[in-house]
């Protein structure tokens, strides 16, 4: 549970309740692809249990289970069925389809085929730690989460998240550690890193497996070579990839955690471990970063009384709820 993580952090007016989170799930329940549906998505019981809750509480943490299908339908068949549907126009008319007729039969294409068509499932983890007020994703891929926070953001009423932000860039900050070899209190440095030139040669330098603590990666940051993912260790507890967007990736629990959960398993278990490491293991993040940079959510700010979220091209978003009121509107720079 929670191999990847995208972090958000939530407004700090919202106060919804777990019946509430139910309630809003219940609009929006996956179900599979019709016959002739390319893709479908929403949300399914996290334990697993068929017509069990959608929103689930262990230790006080919540946690959601979005569900996520598609039909498989390669882009060489449906060429080929587009291209049988116009040699028939051809040889029955006389005459070859135009653009606009090509479109159409390649709708018409795609009709036929996805009834055929095999399917493919993903799911990923959503955890909302009420208290803390952090939402966080299990996934790598913004996309995706995007997906997710829309369809949170538009069933949950006041419900707002901007991604994380803090004070120090994760890239300046990796740069940093790697420069001086050393790394923030609480973490130590792995084995892997990737780094990647700035300028126009977008030279790349991989390390696996690599001692990282050498003369050779001082260098290349020295000429101008960026980190954008660098492996690290928490705490002695919790390894993980950082990258240069504040994702963390590969997560895996050491033998210290694993060893104190015991043999037992099950749901309940696992979400008491992940979100118990992982809870600590973000605030000391943050800090190592220099802290939240973001003006908290739904706070007041100069000419707005809110502000709102929306989802946009690469995340969510901050910005006023409303243009501040022009109170002198002779008093123009032009």
């Amino acid at each position: 549970m929670f191999k990847n993580m995208i972090v958000y952090r939530m407004a700090a007016q919202w106060e919804g309740s777990l019946e509430q989170v139910e309630e809003a799930l219940q609009k929006t329940p996956f179900m599979a692809c019709g016959a002739t549906q390319e893709q479908s998505a929403g949300w399914v019981p996290p334990r697993g249990d068929e017509h069990g809750l959608l929103a689930e509480s262990v230790g006080g943490q919540w946690i959601l289970r979005f569900m996520s299908e598609s039909k498989m339908l390669p882009a060489s068949v449906l060429n080929r069925k587009v291209q049988e549907k116009a040699d028939a126009i051809e040889k029955e008319f006389g005459r070859k389809p135009g653009k606009k007729e090509k479109r159409d039969l390649k709708d018409e294409a795609k009709l036929d085929l996805l009834p055929m068509a095999f399917t493919k499932q993903s799911s990923l983890w959503v955890w909302i730690d009420p208290q803390a007020k952090f939402l966080v994703l299990d996934t790598g891929a913004q996309g995706k989460a995007d997906e997710v926070v829309t369809l949170l953001v538009e069933g949950l009423k006041g419900f707002g998240v901007a991604l994380l932000d803090t004070q120090t860039s994760a890239q300046a900050a990796m740069a940093h550690w790697l420069l001086t070899q050393e790394a923030p209190v609480g973490f130590s440095i792995d084995r892997e890193c990737e780094l990647k030139a700035a300028d126009e040669s977008k030279a790349v330098v991989r390390y696996a497996r690599h001692p990282l603590d050498i003369d050779e990666v001082k260098q290349h940051v020295e000429h101008g070579k960026l980190p954008t993912k660098l492996a690290m260790t928490w705490d002695d507890r919790v390894s993980f990839l950082l990258s240069d967007s504040l994702q963390i990736k590969k997560i895996a629990f050491t033998d210290t955690v694993l060893d104190q959960a015991g043999d037992e398993g099950g749901f309940d278990t696992d979400v008491a471990i992940a979100t118990g490491e992982l809870s600590k293991l973000i605030p000391d993040l943050i800090e190592a970063l220099g802290g939240e940079g973001r003006t908290e959510i739904g706070q007041p700010t100069p000419g707005a009384e809110t502000l709102a979220v929306r989802v946009a091209g690469k995340g969510a978003v901050t910005g006023p709820a409303r243009a501040p009121e022009d109170t002198d509107p002779q008093d123009a720079p032009f």
